[in-house]
């Protein structure tokens, strides 16, 4: 689904569901509370499972897996953010219907180039429930959809922020090319002192030196990161430069493959980018034909057989030397072109019933075609040019709105899940590692 499901659906539930997760290999006898949340429980026997499947995640990436305890408390608390979520979309009234779940299902077993038979038996073999795929599934639809509702929606980009950043060295610069990062961010509050900035800035700093040594990023990411995406490895997906908060927009632009930039300050923390991937934009172009008609159509007075005869009439007279554009002015019944003498002017031609433009490509410039029918009528045509016109401006516009949106809609994301997160009530009761309660 595009919402693109891509949207909705995190790569962590894409990848674990092909990693034989075996989910199920060991029963535990006795589940118990590792975290209060609001008003609901993270229990063991989800902590679990989350740790296992990003442990699989991480093995088929290729990297080192952290400490157990600093794995577990990573997990710990993405669970307690993504509970967040799901109670504040149980209390929006958010619900996945099973008609749209099976959809989602299906679309992933789409692009695994599956059937949804062949899904579930694959997941079977992987040692995954169905039923508990589905319930993941449903619960990334329910996040992703609070999300829109929270955070996409009030983002605004203005007509002139498009203008002034398509007219910027930098809009110019970063709309022909696409960048696959990953990032590692060490978060500081919102209000800290400037202790904690400190701290937090030498932390980033070790692991910048780590990083240099030859640390694996991903699992660095992991270990220490306290972004979003952070069980992803920081993978952060394709992105345009001018969608990173400074100095990274210009960094980035001139750095290859495989770099890393040292650690910046951001209102969220101090962070460090690597570039996976570079991906270049190319000029886009659109098909168009200058075509004309006249369109005549059966009523209560003119059956099918009059409508079709007085469109044969028409096109004789037409073939006969008479003006195409006074005829369609006294005859044509389409009031969009008729004052025009039938000038569609340039058209694409994806916008014309199939029926019209199939007619229309067979057509030689300058040749009138024979009458046909359409469900508005009956047609006779003729093809005055055809072109290939450069969409280039509208497509870098349409591109400068998506980065706009997406760098709003990351600060705005960030910052929200920090707000849910510090205004809720959270008690923490994993053996060893702190407790916190708000």
């Amino acid at each position: 689904m595009k919402t693109k499901l891509s949207d909705c659906l995190r790569p962590l539930m894409l990848g674990a569901l092909f990693l034989g997760t075996a989910a199920n290999a060991s029963v535990q006898s006795i589940d118990k509370v590792v975290a209060i949340v609001d008003n609901d429980v993270v229990m063991q026997s989800q902590l679990d499972q989350r740790v296992h499947e990003v442990q699989q995640t991480i093995a088929k990436r290729g990297g080192g897996l952290p400490p157990s305890g600093v794995l577990e408390q990573q997990v710990l608390e993405r669970l307690i953010v993504e509970n967040l979520q799901l109670q504040i979309g149980e209390r929006s009234g958010i619900r996945i219907t099973d008609e749209e779940l099976n959809q989602a299902v299906g679309t992933i077993a789409q692009r695994n180039n599956m059937t949804p038979d062949q899904f579930r038996v694959a997941l079977s073999r992987d040692g995954l429930s169905y039923d508990d795929a589905r319930e993941q599934i449903r619960r990334e639809m329910v996040i992703s959809r609070v999300r829109q509702r929270r955070v996409a929606e009030r983002i605004q980009v203005s007509e002139q922020e498009v203008k002034n950043f398509l007219a910027s060295d930098l809009g110019k610069m970063q709309l022909s090319e696409e960048l696959h990062l990953a990032n590692i961010l060490i978060p500081t509050p919102e209000s800290a002192s400037s202790e904690a900035i400190q701290s937090a800035a030498r932390q980033a700093m070790e692991v910048y030196q780590q990083l240099k040594q030859g640390a694996d990023f991903g699992q660095m990411a992991v270990a220490r990161s306290g972004s979003d995406n952070a069980l992803e490895g920081g993978d952060m997906g394709w992105r345009k430069a001018a969608q990173l908060p400074p100095p990274f927009d210009r960094e980035l632009s001139s750095m290859t493959p495989g770099e890393i930039t040292q650690p910046a300050r951001t209102p969220g923390g101090f962070i460090i980018l690597k570039l996976l991937e570079k991906r270049g934009g190319e000029s886009q172009t659109r098909d168009e034909v200058h075509v004309r008609h006249i369109l005549v159509k059966p009523s209560p007075i003119r059956d099918e057989a009059k409508t079709k005869a007085l469109a044969e009439s028409l096109y004789n007279r037409i073939k006969a030397g008479e003006d195409f554009a006074e005829l369609a002015k006294n005859y044509s019944e389409d009031p969009g072109s008729a004052l025009n003498g039938g000038d569609l002017n340039w058209i694409d031609p994806n916008a014309l019933v199939p029926e019209f433009r199939a007619v229309m490509a067979k057509s030689p410039q300058g040749e009138l075609s024979k009458p046909f029918q359409t469900q508005y009528g009956w047609h006779v045509l003729e093809v005055l040019g055809r072109r290939a016109t450069d969409s280039t401006a509208q497509a870098r516009e349409q591109q400068a709105l998506t980065v706009l949106r997406n760098r709003k809609y990351d600060e705005e994301l960030q910052t929200w899940l920090r707000q849910i997160r510090d205004e809720a009530y959270v008690e923490i009761k994993l053996p060893g590692a702190d407790q916190a309660a708000q």
